[in-house]
């Protein structure tokens, strides 16, 4: 199995402030997750630690949805939440740099994920924690580039 973790950046030419606004706007994620196509509030919430929202995600063998919990909500900073609560963490961080921000997505299987798809899998929960990771580390860097785009394709 790869590692549960990965990461990568890109640099955009926006504010770090205005990145973390697009990407803390859960509602816009379907603009550019490969996997993700639309995200809502539960309850009224708000980008703030403790808030939860809902994401519907489709591939062409199925669609589902999951509830995540934010984890970290500091402006111009990072942006992260918690798939389920405790299962997998998705996470964005901003930092200043020439030319713009260099925005880094990072994902983690967590150890309660791990737990879940061997409880939910048995003996093919290896094989579907692989094919998860794959998904990740195949959609982070498409994540990455639609939001540069949608970034620098809008006014400052």
């Amino acid at each position: 199995m790869s590692s549960l973790r990965y990461a990568e950046s890109i640099v955009v030419a926006r504010s770090p402030e205005a990145l973390y606004d697009m990407v803390s706007d859960v509602t816009r994620m379907g603009e550019w997750s490969p996997v993700c196509v639309a995200c809502w509030w539960d309850d009224g919430g708000v980008a703030q630690p403790g808030a939860w929202f809902t994401g519907r995600n489709e591939l062409p063998e199925r669609t589902w949805e999951t509830r995540s919990q934010v984890v970290a909500a500091d402006r111009g900073r990072e942006f992260a939440f918690v798939v389920g609560g405790s299962r997998v963490r998705w996470g964005y961080t901003f930092a200043a740099v020439d030319g713009g921000t260099l925005v880094t997505e990072s994902w983690e299987f967590l150890p309660d994920g791990i737990a879940s798809f061997q409880h939910r899998y048995g003996e093919d929960a290896p094989a579907q924690i692989a094919d998860r990771t794959e998904a990740a580390h195949q959609g982070i860097p498409v994540t990455l580039a639609a939001i540069k785009k949608a970034a620098e394709s809008s006014t400052p």
